[in-house]
């Protein structure tokens, strides 16, 4: 008996409410997308919803599909890297309302949590490693930035921390610009 492998009913509904998801949350913003309306836009009861994702925020973190597009840091004078990276995470967050939305969700849902870390691990510590000194520990190197990008994004954008919200994005990067140049290309920490 020959039987041809065929993709399962469930992985097209899967398919099917996660890019309902992707399409909602873009429109109407984590905060006003709602179960129902995925559903709806997926064609499937609310209840398959949770079956699959177990609540809104399994379903946001499951649907971000992120790209952080960071810039090629080797075709960066490498005494601004520090700089320049600062500039461009400012402007990500700025631009990008998805990103701020799976930060939110991501301090309280695990699902969520894990997907910022798989982010940072997959697309962060590879950029660190092009320009970091040789024998440099990329991993932590990577951890350190992601900790400075995040804690600014957090702190400007999710908490909206008065002197850190209304700071000129200038005066950020030449606060932040310095510390991650020295996560990024320093021999030591000293």
């Amino acid at each position: 008996m020959n039987v041809e492998a065929r993709p399962r009913r469930s992985d097209g509904t899967r398919a099917a409410i996660l890019a309902a998801a992707r399409a909602r949350f873009a429109a109407d913003g984590y905060e006003r997308a709602t179960i129902r309306a995925v559903a709806s836009d997926a064609a499937i009861d609310p209840s398959m919803v949770m079956r699959y994702f177990g609540s809104k925020e399994g379903l946001f973190a499951a649907a971000a599909d992120f790209e952080l597009r960071l810039p090629d840091l080797n075709a960066m004078p490498r005494h601004r890297i520090g700089h320049l990276t600062a500039e461009y995470f400012l402007q990500r967050w700025e631009d990008d309302g998805t990103l701020q939305a799976l930060l939110r969700v991501g301090a309280t849902n695990e699902a969520a949590a894990e997907r910022l870390r798989q982010i940072f691990a997959e697309q962060l510590a590879p950029v660190v490693a092009a320009v970091a000194p040789p024998g440099a520990d990329v991993a932590a190197r990577a951890g350190l930035v992601a900790s400075q990008v995040l804690g600014l994004a957090l702190t400007r954008y999710v908490l909206r921390l008065p002197p850190v919200a209304a700071m000129p994005r200038d005066d950020l990067v030449r606060w932040v610009g310095p510390t991650l140049q020295r996560y990024l290309t320093a021999t030591d920490p000293a």
